[in-house]
């Protein structure tokens, strides 16, 4: 059986060690839809019925919090990753670079 773009989106995003975090452009590159970042986007804010799928750990490229609407409480997204050693500040990833985990460079297709 075929996967879906979805499911390919939730394989690498449950790939990501806990403290760092992706993008959604990061993760299009990856999987080959360059410019689909948007794509990655929707799979991420459907991610919420799917198990195990630390959806908290991926951001937008400048390392801010934009998904945080998706989550139960729009405090959710920063405390899992207050949680996991990151410094928030306005939604944005502090020493975002030092946290970013790129799955090109991690993974091998």
């Amino acid at each position: 059986m075929e996967k879906n773009f979805f499911q390919e989106v939730y394989e690498v995003v449950k790939l990501i060690p806990e403290g760092q975090v992706t993008t959604y452009g990061a993760i299009a590159q990856y999987l080959g839809t360059k410019g689909g970042a948007r794509m990655v986007g929707w799979a991420m804010n459907a991610a919420h019925t799917e198990k195990d799928v630390p959806a908290h750990r991926v951001v937008n490229r400048n390392g801010q919090l934009t998904g945080k609407h998706f989550f139960e409480t729009p405090e959710t997204m920063q405390n899992l990753l207050e949680n996991e050693g990151l410094k928030i500040v306005n939604d944005q990833i502090q020493d975002f670079q030092k946290h970013f985990w790129n799955p090109s460079e991690k993974l091998a297709l």
